[in-house]
């Protein structure tokens, strides 16, 4: 007597599939599926056949060999647990830079097997883009209390030599050069580039356009610290509080 019949219950148990559903895969009754699980029947080799094939599972352990779900698991990946026949999403994978690579990643940032190396972030965001992460370490680009703040990371997406002209005046963008990296707001007059920080105190940098190496246009921003999300409410609030009184007053 084969095992042909405990193998294919272990399989519909894998696979978690009625005796109806399964059967309907063969073209099969349910009660002679049951008949084969039972033992009660034999099934015919073209049968055998068609059920070997369709899970890539070799005849010969289909009816000799009491199959365990490991060794199931390792047939066609068709024959998997419901939890595995989810399609796994794929983030886009973006290479940070940190405090503590930034001068390594002037020296390398053109060579593949660096930027490999670097840590990396994985986010839901567009994975055909190029894209590149960057560890605030200053307070340039901040304003009072607002604005970015070290530690804050700022994602940027590679924008290519021939469309940097296209760049609206006030984008934050992320320019590598020879000797430094700067995050800064772009203004564009000619072939120069004027890179402006939010504080207030710090002064204008300018650059030849064609001493850029990089340049990444800021896209998303992921802050160190929770936002205050009601920013300028309460300014509004009172406004709206300082008309009605008017309207009132005026009753």
């Amino acid at each position: 007597m084969s095992l042909f019949g405990k193998n294919i219950r272990k399989i519909r148990t894998v696979k978690t599939l009625s005796q109806q559903s399964f059967a309907e895969l063969f073209d099969l009754k349910r009660g002679t599926l049951g008949a084969y699980e039972e033992g009660r029947s034999e099934p015919k080799i073209d049968t055998v056949i068609k059920i070997a094939n369709y899970f890539s599972i070799p005849i010969d352990d289909l009816l000799t060999k009491e199959l365990t779900v490991n060794s199931l698991l390792k047939f066609k990946a068709d024959l998997t647990t419901d939890h595995e026949q989810i399609t796994k999403e794929t983030f886009a994978t973006i290479p940070c830079i940190t405090p503590k690579n930034t001068n390594d990643y002037l020296l390398y940032n053109d060579r593949e097997a660096f930027v490999a190396d670097m840590p990396i972030l994985q986010l839901p965001v567009n994975p055909e883009k190029d894209f590149r992460a960057f560890t605030v370490d200053n307070l340039e680009m901040s304003s009072n209390d607002k604005g970015l703040f070290p530690k804050d990371i700022v994602i940027g997406e590679h924008i290519p030599k021939n469309v940097y002209k296209k760049l609206n005046n006030g984008h934050l963008i992320l320019a590598v050069f020879n000797d430094r990296l700067v995050l800064r707001r772009c203004y564009l007059s000619g072939n120069t580039i004027t890179l402006r920080a939010d504080h207030k105190n710090i002064d204008d940098l300018e650059f030849p356009m064609k001493e850029i190496k990089e340049l990444w246009r800021i896209r998303y921003v992921f802050y160190h610290r929770v936002p205050e999300l009601a920013d300028g409410l309460e300014e509004k609030m009172a406004m709206l509080e300082a008309q009605f009184m008017k309207i009132k007053a005026g009753l």
